[in-house]
């Protein structure tokens, strides 16, 4: 049975941050982003890799598919997250 409650972050009010940290991630990785909804590139990227992904339409995708659309998203931001984290790092050292 899917899920019907939306992810929130760890930290309380972390949501605003992550969203722009979202927005300027995948800009740089070329995709067209409206900085007010970042949430909404997934359209495009599934778009892109032949997803049939549409608003309010995500509980019908398989498995495999909704993990590639959110893997296009989620590595390239955890991989700034992890780069963040290394430079401040070596600020303190």
């Amino acid at each position: 049975m899917a899920r019907r409650g939306r992810r929130r972050p760890l930290v309380p009010g972390a949501g605003p941050a992550l969203e722009a940290l979202k927005a300027e991630v995948m800009s740089r990785e070329g995709w067209s982003v409206n900085p007010a909804r970042p949430g909404d590139v997934k359209y495009e990227v599934a778009r892109s890799i032949g997803v049939p992904l549409q608003p309010g339409t995500g509980g019908e995708l398989r498995t495999d598919q909704a993990g590639a659309v959110g893997g296009r998203i989620g590595g390239p931001m955890v991989r700034e997250m992890i780069r963040m984290a290394q430079e401040r790092l070596a600020k303190r050292q």
